[in-house]
């Protein structure tokens, strides 16, 4: 690995709202960086991404309805999305802090809303039940580590018009990346990357705080079935640059 990615790697470790709110104000900063990645994790993806998205979460393809984008960041996703909600006539919701939405350059369609979720209960109202499609990617992980996971689910799925999808994407799931990496594709991919000859360090049974796990992800799928929602785990596209190791939650209002 060199030593500008492991930096990066390094800084964008464990972040906080106020660290986003941080980083989207750094004019030395990549948009990917400013996100919370480095460049070559998400440099030239996005296009694939947002495909990715799109055929994930059936109502992104309809013409009309109301797209709700928690944690859109300021890279080219949220252009993407908008640029496509736009073609089809849908409404576009956009929170995230005011640092992050300045940098968002969106049409008339969109509505850029400053705050951090759910804590914003007069939006969380006037959408309760109405959103064709909740959206937060890259985000889950931030919410696990340090906030009130099932309150910030609890409010995503309440949004959910009749037929509504919410989609939980880019999960880092650490079960996941301890079976790729003991796997023979897992070790050969970690000594071409890391360049070494010396095989990936995997402890199995290891218990991470703080970090979604298996156990974890089928709690989120559990819980939300148990109320009346359907839920899946989706794998990530076959071009995504982090599918190795990550994967997406799909809960469905019926």
């Amino acid at each position: 690995m060199d030593e500008k990615l492991k930096h990066d790697m390094s800084r964008f470790a464990k972040l906080t709202y106020e660290d986003f709110k941080r980083l989207a104000a750094d004019d030395s900063l990549t948009p990917y960086q400013r996100i919370g990645f480095p460049d070559s994790y998400r440099e030239g993806f996005e296009p694939a991404i947002v495909a990715d998205m799109i055929a994930k979460v059936p109502p992104l393809q309809a013409q009309g309805g109301v797209m709700i984008d928690i944690g859109c960041g300021c890279s080219d996703l949220p252009r993407l999305l908008a640029a496509h909600g736009e073609r089809l006539g849908q409404q576009l919701v956009f929170i995230d802090s005011a640092e992050m939405l300045d940098r968002v350059q969106a049409g008339p369609h969109v509505r850029k809303v400053p705050g951090k979720f759910p804590a914003m209960p007069a939006l969380v109202e006037e959408f309760r039940g109405r959103a064709t499609a909740v959206i937060a990617y890259s985000v889950l992980h931030y919410v696990f580590e340090g906030e009130d996971l099932f309150g910030f689910l609890d409010a995503a799925c309440g949004l959910l018009a009749p037929g509504g999808h919410l989609l939980l994407g880019d999960l880092p799931n650490v079960s996941k990346r301890r079976r790729f990496f003991a796997s023979e594709t897992g070790v050969a991919f970690h000594k071409a990357f890391m360049k070494t000859e010396q095989p990936p360090v995997v402890e199995p049974y290891a218990l991470e705080p703080a970090r979604i796990d298996d156990g974890v992800v089928f709690g989120i799928l559990m819980r939300y079935r148990a109320a009346g929602f359907d839920a899946y785990v989706l794998p990530q596209g076959p071009a995504l640059p982090l599918r190795n190791r990550r994967e997406d939650l799909l809960i469905v209002r019926p």
